[in-house]
């Protein structure tokens, strides 16, 4: 693994917004949920799809903050534009369900990790 600088650390927007909207995403190729999450007045909503469905549903979603870098391109997923890469790790199991970065007590959305 490389080294990079604060300043390369810097250029990485990751942000806490609350869930708005979640909805399935059938058109995917393997499972995931579509969802809509406010990153407060700064960045507005974005939306992005998640392959999270091993431990999520969308109704499980709504109202829960998560973690997201705010400031990639947009990506085509299928027929739904993915506008930010919501945070993650792999749980260790052979199927790799993924398990979302969250803070464990409410901030503003919008605040950017330090």
């Amino acid at each position: 693994m490389s080294e990079i600088s604060f300043d390369d650390f810097l250029k990485v927007d990751i942000r806490v917004g609350t869930v708005i909207d979640a909805q399935p995403f059938p058109e995917a190729r393997r499972p995931a949920i579509k969802m809509w999450v406010d990153f407060g007045e700064e960045v507005g909503v974005k939306k992005t799809s998640a392959q999270i469905s091993k431990y999520y549903t969308p109704e499980k979603l709504i109202g829960a903050q998560v973690v997201g870098v705010v400031n990639f391109p947009p990506r085509q997923i299928g027929p739904f534009m993915s506008e930010f890469l919501c945070l993650g790790l792999p749980d260790g199991t052979r199927d790799k369900g993924i398990v979302l970065i969250r803070p464990d007590q409410g901030v503003p959305n919008g605040e950017r990790l330090c």
